[in-house]
C-alpha cells in the first residue's frame, strides 16, 4: 500500500472557525508539532489576504522542521489580469513556501455567479494560473473547490476544469467537498469516475456540515486517493472540516495504510490537546480516539467484561494512540469499577471484602442525593481511603463565616471570608478577601494553611461549575458544585454537594486542598 500523505489546515481553515484566532507565536509553535507528528504539508495560512499570516511565512523560515513542507494557500488570478501581474500569485511566491496551494472553481454555478465569466475563461484562469506557479515554486497543490456539487451539476465541465490543471503538471488535485453535504456513496462513485479521466495523484478535502467530513475522506482513500486534508480536532469554518485526530489513527490501524510512525500515532492525543490548549478551548470530551471519555467506562457489566478482555468493549486499544481505559464510578458502578479505581490508587481491596460492598452502598445513596463522581476522581479517592481507614487527617475545620455585601447601588459586592482551622495542637483563625463568596473562602482556607504546608501556593483553581439539581423547588434546590484544580504535575477534580451553594463549594474546596496534601505526602512524605 502506498504512503497516505497527511495535509494539516489547522493554521488556515482551522482559523476561521469562529471561536479560534492563533497568534503568529502560536503558529509556529503548532506547526513544530505537527511536524514533530509526522504530518507531511503544513497549511500556514494565506499571505495575501492578512498581514499576521504574511509574518508567519517570513518567520517560519527561520525555523527548523524535521520533515514537513509549508504550504502557503490562495486563489487563481484574477479574470482579466495576467498571474505575473497578480497581487495575490505574486504574494504566494514572495511569500517563499515548499509548496503552493490554490483553489479554483470547478461548479459552473459559480463560474457564473460569482466570477461573472465564461465557462472557458475559468479553463484558462485555472491552467495559466498553475502553468506560472509550477515555473516558481517548487510543489503545486491545486484545490478544486465545490467539485463534488459541481460535478452532480456539470460532470463535463467540472471534469474539464481538473484536466486544466493536470495539462498545468500540478503535483496533485485535491477535490474538495467545499459545503460539507455529499455522503460517503457520492464520494466513492464521482471519485471513481475521475480516475476515469485523470491521472495526476489525487487528494481529499471534505467539510463537515452533514457530520461525514471523516466517513467521506476515508471512503476517499478507500477509492484511490493519496493526499489528505484535515484539521487537527476537526477546527473549522461552519461545522469544521475532517478530524485527523480520527483519520490518521483510522488510516492507520482500520485500513493498514502507512501515514505516520507507531510513536507519532502514541502522541496523537498529546497533539490535539495541545492544540486545544493553544486555542484556549476545553477538549471535547467525548471526541472520538482522543477524547477523556473514548475508552471510559461506566456500567458494572462493561466493567467487568473489558478485564477480562478489553476488545469487548474497545473497538482499539487506547494506550496506541496516547490515550487510555478509564473506569467511571456511579451508580451503574458494580464491584468491578470500585476494585479497577482501587487498583488505580494502590489500594488493596478485593471483590469479598465487606468495604467493597461499603464503598458501593455509599456512592449509590450518594449519587441519589446528587453526587456524581465522574468529574470528580479526588473525591472519590478520599471517600475510599475513609472507608479503608487509611485517609490522612492534615488539619480540621473548626468553622468559617462568610459575607457579601453590598453597600450602595453603584457599587459591587464585597466578599470577605473568616476561617478557624486546627493543624495538630495549634490554631489559626485568619480572614480573606475575594470576588465573590466562594473565592473569598478559598482564599480564607488556604491563608490559613499555607503557613503549615507551603507546598499549597502551587495549587491553583482551574475550573468552577454549578449545577442546580431537578428537585422542582426552585431556589431551595439542591446545588452539585464541581471543581477542578491543578499544581504543576497534575490535575483533579472534585464535588460537594448541598441546598446551600457556600456549603457545597466548602465541601469540594476541602476535597481538593485534601487530595493536594495527600498526593505530596505520598510522593514524598517529608516535603511541607
Amino acid at each position: 500500500m502506498s504512503l497516505v500523505k497527511l495535509y494539516d489546515t489547522t493554521l488556515r481553515d482551522g482559523t476561521q472557525s469562529e471561536d479560534i484566532s492563533f497568534l503568529v507565536e502560536d503558529k509556529i509553535r503548532i506547526a513544530h508539532k505537527l511536524d514533530e507528528n509526522g504530518i507531511h504539508y503544513i497549511e500556514g495560512g494565506w499571505p495575501g489576504s492578512n498581514p499576521k499570516d504574511i509574518t508567519f511565512f517570513k518567520e517560519i523560515r527561520k525555523e527548523k522542521l524535521q520533515q514537513a513542507k509549508i504550504a502557503a494557500f490562495g486563489s487563481t488570478r484574477r479574470a482579466k489580469v495576467t498571474p505575473d501581474k497578480d497581487q495575490n500569485i505574486r504574494t504566494l511566491i514572495e511569500a517563499t513556501p515548499d509548496v503552493v496551494t490554490i483553489f479554483g472553481k470547478t461548479w459552473d454555478f459559480h463560474v457564473h455567479e460569482a466570477l461573472r465569466i465564461s465557462l472557458e475563461e475559468n479553463l484558462d484562469l485555472i491552467n495559466d494560473s498553475l502553468v506560472y506557479l509550477k515555473a516558481h515554486v517548487p510543489e503545486v497543490i491545486y484545490d478544486a473547490e465545490h467539485f463534488f456539487d459541481g460535478y452532480r451539476a456539470n460532470p463535463g465541465y467540472a471534469i474539464k476544469t481538473l484536466q486544466a490543471a493536470q495539462a498545468a503538471q500540478v503535483d496533485c488535485i485535491c477535490l474538495c467537498d467545499t459545503n460539507g453535504g455529499n455522503l460517503p456513496h457520492d464520494i466513492a462513485t464521482i471519485i471513481d469516475e475521475v480516475r476515469q479521466h485523470i491521472t495526476t495523484p489525487l487528494g481529499i478535502h471534505t467539510h463537515n456540515d452533514g457530520e461525514c467530513a471523516v466517513a467521506n475522506t476515508l471512503m476517499a482513500v478507500q477509492h484511490g486517493v493519496v493526499h489528505v486534508q484535515g484539521t487537527i480536532n476537526g477546527f473549522g469554518e461552519r461545522c469544521g472540516n475532517a478530524n485527523l485526530c480520527s483519520i490518521i489513527p483510522a488510516l492507520k490501524l482500520k485500513l493498514k495504510r502507512e501515514c505516520v510512525t507507531d510513536e507519532q500515532l502514541r502522541h496523537l492525543r498529546d497533539l490535539s490537546r495541545y492544540v486545544f490548549e493553544l486555542a484556549n478551548i476545553p477538549p471535547h470530551k467525548h471526541q472520538a480516539y482522543v477524547g477523556n471519555s473514548a475508552f471510559a467506562h461506566k456500567g458494572g457489566v462493561h466493567v467487568s467484561a473489558i478485564q477480562r478482555h478489553p476488545e469487548t468493549y474497545e473497538h482499539i486499544r487506547p494506550e496506541l494512540v496516547g490515550n487510555s481505559t478509564r473506569v467511571l464510578i456511579s451508580d451503574l458502578s458494580g464491584r468491578s469499577n470500585i476494585l479497577v479505581k482501587a487498583q488505580e490508587f494502590h489500594i488493596n481491596l478485593d471483590s469479598k471484602d465487606p468495604v467493597t460492598l461499603e464503598i458501593l452502598d455509599n456512592i449509590k445513596e450518594m449519587e441519589n442525593r446528587g453526587y456524581q463522581f465522574e468529574g470528580a476522581e479526588a473525591s472519590f479517592e478520599i471517600l475510599m481511603k475513609k472507608a479503608m481507614g487509611s485517609h490522612k487527617k492534615f488539619f480540621s475545620v473548626i468553622g468559617f463565616r462568610v459575607i457579601d455585601e453590598k453597600r450602595h447601588e453603584d457599587q459591587k459586592p464585597l466578599a470577605e471570608a473568616t476561617i478557624m482551622v486546627r493543624v495538630g495542637g495549634k490554631v489559626e483563625h485568619t480572614a480573606a478577601e475575594g470576588n465573590g463568596p466562594v473565592n473569598a473562602l478559598d482564599n480564607a482556607l488556604r491563608k490559613a494553611l499555607e503557613k503549615f504546608y507551603p507546598r499549597l501556593k502551587e495549587m491553583k483553581l482551574l475550573d468552577y461549575k454549578v449545577r442546580v439539581l431537578p428537585a422542582g423547588q426552585g431556589t431551595a434546590s439542591s446545588i452539585r458544585v464541581l471543581i477542578e484544580s491543578g499544581d504543576k504535575e497534575s490535575r483533579w477534580g472534585t464535588v460537594g454537594v448541598s441546598e446551600n451553594i457556600i456549603e457545597a463549594s466548602y465541601q469540594a474546596l476541602l476535597d481538593a486542598i485534601e487530595y493536594k496534601l495527600h498526593k505530596d505526602d505520598e510522593a514524598d512524605p517529608l516535603r511541607k
